[in-house]
């Protein structure tokens, strides 16, 4: 009896049945798994978007919050550039000197010059361009090819040529094979080179009257090249880019390499140019700051 009394007061256990709701989609068209769950993407990024445009509400029409170029700089960077007074125009001693104080980087970087111009590049007889030997280089070392007669070729090696050969140079070419930082040519042999203009020519070394490179003095063109021969012309921006030595040089070098370039500048002022020829001035080191330099050349 006792034991009746125990089963009958048992609760009786009921099992909990789950019945998951499936969810059925179509095999394409708007009601596709593929589709529903790009909209909910969708939804997600732009409900993202909203809350990043809500921490930095801005007016209609501004432009976006962008950081100060100089904070986008590296650590090294930023210390350089508070050696430079913002808005100060220095002598050329005084700006070469701080060019070199300046200089973040370990290797020894390169010192460069950029002139603004008042030129119009698009007119022919402003758009400069010509070559100069700076008085003690520019540090690099160059390597020089040339391609000519067999006879030129030995004399230009003789003058320190790396490349002086005929129609072994050519061969090289045709692989695309390209060892040498200037090219120098005779008149003669220019029209060998004229299909490999597109492959000369965007890399700067198609040989040109004007840069001393097409000549029949390959001799002298090859020692020239040798002693830091440098070549500048303005760009569709009217600026020239020059670089003038290495930060190893010292004050000096640089200083006496930059009075050749501007006297060469100031040379090749054209005669119908109304108006201001040099705007501004700048020298820098690799990935240094500008420095701003009087303008002395107008």
């Amino acid at each position: 009896m006792a034991e009746e009394e125990v089963k009958t007061n048992e609760t009786p256990v009921v099992e909990e049945v789950i019945v998951e709701e499936t969810e059925t989609y179509a095999k394409s068209g708007k009601k596709s798994k593929k589709h529903i769950e790009e909209v909910k993407a969708e939804e997600e990024r732009q409900a993202r978007k909203a809350e990043r445009a809500a921490e930095a509400p801005k007016a209609k029409g501004a432009a976006p919050i962008t950081r100060p170029k100089i904070e986008r700089r590296g650590k090294k960077y930023q210390e350089a550039a508070k050696l430079v007074e913002k808005g100060k125009t220095y002598t050329l001693k005084d700006g070469i000197e701080l060019a070199i104080k300046s200089s973040p980087v370990k290797f020894d970087a390169s010192v460069e010059i950029h002139a603004r111009l008042g030129v119009d590049p698009r007119q022919a007889d402003q758009n400069i361009r010509t070559t100069l030997v700076l008085p003690n280089g520019n540090g690099k070392t160059v390597r020089v090819a040339v391609f000519a007669p067999i006879d030129v070729c030995k004399a230009a090696k003789a003058a320190g040529a790396d490349i002086a050969e005929d129609e072994e140079f050519i061969k090289q070419l045709e692989k695309g094979v390209i060892d040498f930082d200037v090219l120098i040519s005779t008149p003669q042999y220019m029209p060998k080179l004229g299909k490999f203009a597109r492959l000369l020519g965007p890399k700067g070394l198609m040989p040109n009257p004007k840069a001393g490179t097409v000549t029949a003095d390959v001799e002298k063109a090859v020692k020239e090249a040798k002693a830091g021969k440098v070549e500048y012309r303005v760009d569709k921006q009217s600026i020239v880019h020059i670089g003038i030595g290495k930060v190893s040089f010292g004050a000096d070098k640089l200083i006496e390499n930059a009075n050749a370039f501007f006297e060469s500048l100031k040379a090749q002022k054209p005669a119908s140019l109304k108006g201001s020829y040099v705007k501004s001035v700048f020298v820098t080191t690799t990935m240094g700051p500008s420095i701003a330099i009087e303008n002395l050349y107008n």
